[in-house]
């Protein structure tokens, strides 16, 4: 357990205060109504959008997990999540100026704008439960469950004692402030945020213990997990970390913040910024910072970890005061945090605070958001005033907050709800892209997809079938248990699609006059199937997928640059560092090209 000096407590408590602050300011403008409590009315510039990006993902689990799948298989086994940016590029060049377009309040009212009749009702009203409170809560507690490690190992704190002390404080602001205190604060967390992982990484490279970088990157317990990419001699980790997220990964699942074709708490910003300019920017600049700079300051400590604590026997050795239900290697990082000095210690813990805090507002906000937007308001009372869905918005914050703390007692790790989160939405990200462009899927396309991807996953998370189907021992190797997933669920919704009858005609032509996606599918039922009739639009012009697909290209390849040079930098490699970073350059030039063309089609 640490020892806090005076000026430690005054930075975390001077920052508890702080964002109390905010929270209390704002409250009276976002209490308005429920627009303004859920997307401040509408007007946020792309800047303090992105930057809320990226404080909302960096959350007090996140370096959790990195350290954990580091240190049990090296760096490279990060692209089990970097994958995911392609995800996010589709969103920066394709779908944000959708997003903005459709002026809608929440992600899930998409689907009465899409689609119409009782299935479009029920999808609505069982995704803002199942994602709003459910998954929400699932999310929440994987966030609390690593601030719960970090307040065990790091001051010695019980599980319940962490609970109440920044779980009471972030669902206070979080409740007064809704959607405006939460991106104000967001703001303050990031840099909070990342001045003390940056920070935390400097000086712990630097501890006698490990000896400086050269001496962390020749040392035997770290060589072998140093490498950016997978081995290419090791064929099961060549298909598990590159070739299955990069080929089937990105598209086919969904996950909190890289929703195919956005989603979740990304389009919430999305809806909230001033216009559709705004919403790319902000996209844009969370993906360089998510996915090429942030990660590394986690990396390092990750790696350092290895040498102080080479096993996770080590690290109950020094904490011997930890259940065995929370002992693992992502407990790490935080067990490396115990080595800093006063004042960077009260930075980083009020760092990790932000994190946790951030992630929590957001996630408690968003949740809230279709609780009261798409369930609420849909089914309890139709005719509630803006005060009461504020009110009820309040109340239900409270009430996710409270759950989210209860089952984050009866987790392990953070890897655990990755895993689940990720088979759970295989095979429905096909969807979520399609369905802006191609007329013929329908509510009963999403329906299908969702019950059988559920009932598929929980069928292979079976140890019977496990045991008879995959593995050593079974009909296919351990790897390919997601693309089945996939597989089985893709061809079953597109089945259910032709099966059943298209949406009809007024509702698809309400969508499409929203919306205006354009593309040939579109051409085809506006031309060929209801014969344009009062639809008059240029669908050459809004339709930019050659010069988008380009974009996203050039994008993967500015953004894994940086990432790929600024780990090159670190260890060392100066000439392959200065060829990568040329490559960046390169690459900022030819995407600003493509994006002066992409900007003047829709504007």
């Amino acid at each position: 357990m640490i020892s806090l000096n005076t000026f430690d407590y005054i930075l975390i408590i001077g920052f508890f205060a702080l964002t109390l602050f905010i929270g209390i300011y704002v409250s009276k403008k976002s209490s308005k109504d429920s627009t303004e409590y859920f997307l401040s009315g509408r007007n946020m510039p792309w800047w303090l959008l992105g930057v809320s990006m990226v404080a909302t993902t960096f959350s007090t689990d996140t370096p959790n997990f990195v350290t954990d799948i580091v240190r049990k298989d090296g760096v490279s086994a990060n692209w089990m999540w970097w994958a995911f940016l392609i995800t996010g590029l589709l969103t920066v060049f394709v779908y944000a100026k959708l997003w903005r377009k459709s002026d809608l309040k929440t992600d899930i009212e998409f689907y009465e704008l899409r689609y119409g009749g009782k299935p479009a009702k029920f999808l609505r009203a069982f995704r803002a439960l199942y994602l709003g409170f459910l998954f929400n809560i699932f999310a929440m507690a994987g966030v609390t469950l690593a601030a719960i490690k970090i307040g065990g190992i790091m001051l010695g704190l019980e599980p319940w004692e962490t609970i109440i002390y920044a779980g009471t404080v972030t669902v206070i602001f979080s409740t007064l402030g809704g959607f405006k205190g939460v991106v104000y604060t967001d703001f303050i967390l990031f840099f909070t945020a990342m001045a003390g992982a940056i920070g935390a990484a400097i000086y712990l490279v630097n501890i006698p213990e490990v000896g400086g970088i050269q001496a962390l990157l020749s040392n035997e317990n770290v060589t072998d997990k140093l490498s950016i990419l997978p081995d290419f001699s090791n064929t099961e980790a060549i298909i598990t970390l590159l070739i299955i997220p990069l080929s089937v990964q990105w598209w086919s699942s969904w996950y909190p913040g890289a929703e195919p074709g956005g989603g979740g708490y990304i389009a919430q910003r999305m809806l909230a910024a001033k216009d559709e300019n705004n919403a790319i920017g902000a996209t844009f600049f969370f993906n360089i910072m998510h996915y090429a700079l942030r990660p590394w300051p986690w990396i390092l400590v990750a790696l350092a970890s290895l040498v102080v604590f080479p096993d996770v026997a080590s690290i109950k050795e020094a904490f011997p005061n930890i259940a065995d239900n929370k002992l693992g290697h992502d407990l790490a990082y935080s067990a490396m945090l115990t080595k800093l000095p006063n004042g960077l210690l009260g930075l980083v813990l009020a760092s990790l605070i932000a994190a946790y805090m951030s992630t929590i507002s957001t996630h408690l906000n968003w949740g809230s958001s279709y609780i009261v937007n798409d369930f609420y308001k849909q089914h309890i009372n139709k005719n509630a005033s803006e005060k009461e869905l504020v009110f009820t918005g309040k109340i239900s914050t409270i009430i996710l907050m409270i759950f989210s703390a209860l089952f984050a007692l009866y987790l392990q790790n953070a890897k655990q709800l990755f895993d689940i989160i990720i088979m759970f939405g295989a095979g429905t990200g096909l969807i979520f892209i399609l369905r802006w462009f191609w007329w013929r899927i329908n509510a009963w396309s999403e329906i299908s997809a969702m019950i059988v991807s559920g009932v598929i996953s929980l069928l292979f998370s079976s140890d019977v079938i496990n045991e008879l189907f995959f593995g050593a021992q079974g009909f296919f190797p351990s790897w390919a248990k997601f693309p089945l997933t996939v597989l089985i669920t893709s061809i079953i919704w597109i089945v259910v699609t032709y099966l059943t009858k298209p949406e009809n005609e007024e509702t698809l032509t309400n969508f499409y006059k929203k919306t205006i996606p354009g593309g040939p599918s579109w051409k085809f039922y506006f031309t060929s199937i209801v014969k344009e009739k009062n639809i008059d639009i240029n669908y050459e012009k809004s339709w930019n997928l050659s010069s988008e697909i380009k974009a996203i290209l050039l994008g993967c390849l500015l953004i894994y640059s940086i990432l790929f040079a600024t780990g090159h930098w670190i260890y060392g490699n100066t000439k392959t560092a200065i060829s990568i970073t040329l490559l960046v350059t390169i690459s900022i030039y030819l995407l600003s090209k493509i994006w002066k063309k992409l900007k003047n089609n829709f504007l």
